[in-house]
């Protein structure tokens, strides 16, 4: 399965047995937003809501860092998920969140998994049904993992990386929070950007509807940077969330996808063992 659905393939996808269709929307700390509420105000028929901060390690001072294979696997059991559903992610945004949800499929060895291209706004902006309320459960699944580990990079790997330049760090942040002439939106956050980063703003692989650009734009853009498949890619961001976005990119471009560093820069700019340049 693609990476992508479009609007057109869910509709007549909706209501088939095996589909587990998730809204994964987080909005970020400075969004005056819930996304629970907003979902149980109008969400897609027959949508479940995946919530990033849940399906986490709940033992870290970290937002929404990879949970363990265990506690993916009981999660995606309770929200009806099993290693033979379709899934698909969308959010309320039109593509922010959502990839975070594919990613973790991937991640824990499942790749039945794609995400709506424009997600919520496209679909309601075509004159597509949503419905209120909180969603019937769902029954019980049975999910095993198969963890990849090769997907994932801790904080250790990125401060050795920043030595070695094996990898190529790419950061999803907006060109003035990685530059550092913007703050960050969390409170204590150094500004700057990892040594021998480079920045491609997950937005500048999206149209102004929240749908990706064509494959040859989105590898266009990353070639722009400097990410011509060379070196394995790291991808960063905030938080974890938008990274996933430019790991999609490059699936699409037909690029390595390499790994995403879980922690971003609320580790990397939250530590002060941790070089930062600026500019």
């Amino acid at each position: 399965m693609g990476p992508l659905v479009t609007t057109e393939w869910l509709a007549g996808a909706l209501g088939q047995p095996g589909l587990v269709l998730f809204d994964a929307t987080k909005y970020l700390p400075n969004e005056p937003k819930d996304g629970i509420a907003e979902f149980l105000s109008a969400h897609i028929p027959g949508a479940r809501y995946f919530d990033i901060d849940l399906v986490a390690d709940q033992d870290t001072d970290l937002p929404h860092m990879v949970p363990t294979p265990g506690r993916f696997a009981k999660l995606m059991g309770a929200m009806g998920v099993s290693n033979d559903s379709l899934i698909v992610f969308y959010d309320q945004k039109g593509l922010a969140s959502a990839a975070r949800g594919w990613w973790l499929m991937g991640l824990f060895g499942h790749d039945n998994a794609a995400v709506l291209d424009g997600g919520l706004p496209k679909w309601v902006k075509e004159g597509r049904p949503t419905q209120a309320g909180a969603p019937p459960a769902p029954a019980i699944g049975s999910f095993r993992p198969d963890y990849r580990a090769s997907r994932l990079r801790g904080v250790g790997d990125v401060i050795r990386n920043v030595e070695t330049q094996a990898e190529i760090v790419i950061d999803a942040r907006a060109a003035g929070r990685f530059t550092g002439a913007t703050p960050e939106p969390r409170a204590g956050m150094r500004s700057g950007h990892m040594p021998g980063s480079a920045n491609v703003p997950y937005t500048d692989l999206l149209n102004a509807d929240g749908t990706f650009k064509p494959a040859a734009d989105v590898k266009a853009r990353f070639a722009a940077a400097g990410v011509d498949g060379s070196r394995a890619p790291i991808t960063s961001c905030g938080s974890g969330v938008t990274a996933c976005i430019l790991t999609m990119g490059l699936r699409l471009a037909g690029l390595p996808e390499g790994a995403v560093y879980d922690g971003s820069w609320t580790e990397w700019g939250g530590r002060s063992d941790t070089p930062v340049e600026a500019g």
